[in-house]
């Protein structure tokens, strides 16, 4: 998450915020909200930013991780005013694509908000820009959200996974024993289509008609011509009949 939101201009701190685990402020402070250590921070990063400058081809330094914690630093230079920076810190539970996207937004805000002369002739009094304490709050909670949410996909794609293969070993298993058991299928309904080549196609460049596709989309190796017939609810031997085309193209052996 992310844990401070810093806006530097000509080394001194315009405005900091910390958040605490639900993304407002009333967490106790951290090193590098505090009075001295907020201060050093923002010559070191403004320092570090004319650095960079200095030399075209060492690009712009956008990151940076501590060794001694798990906090990393993300920061955005504004193009359109000299020395001013946007920094946040954060931990592993925020991906850093997601934090400059928020410094971002917040710049973009910024810079509406006020007065780009205000912010030109800023003279080191901060209470000027309090106000947007509460904007820094709002989109520090909107990263969190839009977090979680990713979380909760991720949980729910996994889980629809494993149950789809569940079920697919399930089904399976079903139609293997229904066919091994009928004595009256013709024998080619037991042999197991499988891939010749590990490369992949696209059957609609080589078959006509969407029968032939969803056979083709059906072979993986395990299922027998016997389980796709029943699958695609199909005469066995118009799949059966499918398969030794697609033999004939070398597209896939019969087992």
């Amino acid at each position: 998450m992310i844990k401070d939101i810093i806006i530097i201009k000509d080394g001194l701190p315009l405005l900091n915020k910390h958040f605490s685990e639900r993304g407002d402020s009333t967490g106790p402070n951290k090193s590098f909200t505090q009075g001295d250590s907020l201060i050093m921070v923002s010559g070191f990063f403004t320092a570090l930013n004319s650095f960079s400058d200095s030399f075209d081809d060492l690009g712009t330094i956008s990151e940076l991780k501590l060794s001694n914690n798990d906090l990393k630093l993300s920061f955005l230079k504004d193009p359109s005013i000299p020395n001013l920076i946007y920094l946040a810190t954060y931990n592993d539970t925020s991906k850093s694509v997601n934090v400059l996207r928020t410094l971002r937004k917040i710049a973009q805000t910024f810079m509406r908000k006020y007065d780009i002369n205000k912010i030109l002739n800023w003279n080191g009094k901060r209470d000027y820009f309090d106000s947007f304490g509460d904007i820094l709050a709002f989109f520090v909670e909107e990263e969190r959200k839009e977090r979680e949410g990713q979380f909760k996909e991720r949980v729910i794609d996994l889980f629809k996974t494993v149950e789809d293969k569940i079920n697919e070993e399930s089904n399976f298993k079903i139609l293997k024993h229904n066919i091994s058991e009928d004595p009256n299928l013709p024998e080619y309904c037991r042999k197991i289509p499988k891939f010749s080549s590990p490369k992949k196609i696209n059957p609609k460049y080589y078959l006509t008609g969407d029968t032939s596709i969803n056979v083709f989309h059906r072979i993986n190796g395990r299922r027998s011509i016997g389980q796709i017939t029943q699958e695609l609810e199909l005469q066995h031997e118009q799949v059966y009949n499918i398969c030794k085309n697609l033999v004939k193209l070398g597209f896939i052996n019969l087992h």
